[in-house]
């Protein structure tokens, strides 16, 4: 069931969905010697310097049993959802043990400012979760300066219980695009490669799992090694290649049925695939008399169509987010580069030339930005305009491969391979290359593919 979600700015004057939620009280001046500007954390210097942030237990007003459990319960798990996404980020600094008071409902929209004050928390998230008598829980989410003692934000979601997990990190969201004026990322999925067994002999199966890790399942059996997923716009079917019957070549697989079918039906190796940014069509490379190149086939199959034709391997094709363009990797000119053409091929112009080869690019959903594998020495997560200047590298690890985006174009996700091991994880950089963090996951993990925002 898909999830419903309701701004709650004209339901909580009220009371949301039958609360009785007082309205919030009047603001107060901020006291002398207290920063009276907005309440804001700068994208880059934060990471140094974390905002101190609380994030207390979410009350209820009349506990409740749900299907996900009960109501007092769930508030407690929505605040440390909230808390562990704003911790991540990098930006903020949670508040833990006795630091975090406990809230009355009544408190939800009439903060103790002076308390929260004492604590050093610059900023407050307060809420609260309600059983509603259609079945359906409430789950309100506000953002408090407390310093200025002024409310910045409210917003509040009406879901189905199992989706209360949603409606936490839209909360997270809330906040950290207002702190932040960058936008969200927390309400979103990733689908990886999970591997299991000896290197010589690993076990590849597809799974997807929201962004924090939760709600993790598997969608083949492993029969088949599987490779590079990629979700479509919709989010409803993916991409991957698949060796299935000893034949890689490139699958679509839905999310609704659980079943697969064949893109391109040819006697060819088919590899590397990636959807359109309107779902219409599918690019990836093709291997055809020792040559390899780039097509394009629309997304219900069809004849291909194709945009290169250099001698060599062209490969890893990512569209621009406006479909205009499209970025890939060539040995055309002896080693492993960039390069960016049309997106019906023509114009093709390299734009890596510092010492390496580049591999693995993928076009920010901004487009202000392409990240690659930089191989020299190791293998490195970078970025660099689409032009090819400001190339920046931010991991430093023995292999480091697979960027891919999140949402909002500030984070990276990757997978590292230990030396000698065989064995890789998941991992997630920011922008700065300071916020560097592992991303867990039940057995090994390799190819992620960050998704869309959930609709």
């Amino acid at each position: 069931m898909r999830a419903k979600f309701l701004t709650l700015i004209a339901l909580l004057s009220t009371g949301a969905a039958g609360a009785q939620v007082p309205a919030p009280a009047p603001a107060a001046p901020a006291a002398a010697g207290q920063a009276s500007g907005p309440l804001e954390v700068d994208v880059v210097g934060g990471i140094s310097a974390p905002m101190p942030i609380a994030v207390p237990v979410m009350p209820t007003p009349t506990g409740a049993a749900t299907p996900a459990g009960d109501t007092a319960s769930l508030g407690r798990q929505v605040a440390d959802i909230v808390t562990n996404d704003l911790r991540n980020s990098g930006l903020f600094t949670p508040l833990v043990g006795s630091a975090l008071r406990p809230v009355s409902f009544a408190q939800v929209t009439a903060p103790d400012f002076p308390g929260w004050g004492s604590t050093g928390a610059q900023a407050l998230v307060q809420g609260f979760v309600q059983a509603n008598g259609d079945g359906t829980l409430t789950v309100g989410c506000y953002l408090y300066d407390v310093f200025a003692q002024t409310e910045l934000a409210r917003q509040g979601f009406v879901v189905p219980p199992a989706q209360w997990r949603r409606a936490a990190h839209k909360c997270a969201d809330t906040v950290y695009t207002r702190l932040s004026g960058e936008g969200p990322y927390f309400d979103s999925r990733v689908v990886y490669v999970s591997e299991t067994g000896p290197k010589t002999r690993r076990v590849k199966r597809l799974a997807v799992m929201d962004q924090d890790g939760a709600n993790h399942r598997f969608l083949t059996n492993g029969r088949s090694i599987v490779l590079t997923p990629r979700f479509a716009p919709n989010q409803q079917t993916i991409t991957y290649m698949s060796f299935e019957n000893d034949r890689p070549r490139i699958y679509v697989y839905d999310m609704g049925s659980g079943k697969q079918r064949l893109v391109v039906d040819q006697p060819n190796m088919t590899f590397a695939p990636r959807f359109s940014p309107d779902g219409r069509s599918i690019v990836f490379s093709m291997s055809v008399n020792g040559n390899t190149d780039i097509y394009r086939v629309a997304t219900g199959g069809g004849a291909p169509q194709r945009l290169t034709t250099s001698p060599g391997i062209d490969t890893g094709a990512s569209y621009s987010p406006d479909g205009a363009r499209i970025v890939f990797e060539s040995d055309r000119s002896g080693g492993q580069q960039l390069y960016v053409m049309n997106a019906d091929g023509s114009g093709q112009n390299r734009i890596s030339f510092g010492g390496g080869r580049y591999g693995t690019p993928v076009w920010s959903p901004r487009g202000d930005l392409i990240a690659f594998t930089k191989i020299s020495g190791g293998f490195r997560i970078g970025t660099m305009t689409p032009g090819g200047g400001n190339e920046t590298i931010l991991t430093n690890a023995w292999q480091d491969e697979g960027p891919s985006w999140s949402p909002n174009g500030r984070v990276i996700l990757f997978f590292r391979t230990g030396q000698g091991s065989g064995k890789a994880d998941l991992w997630s950089v920011d922008l700065t290359g300071k916020n560097l963090r592992p991303v867990p996951t039940p057995l090994d993990g390799s190819d992620p593919a960050w998704g869309p925002l959930l609709p």
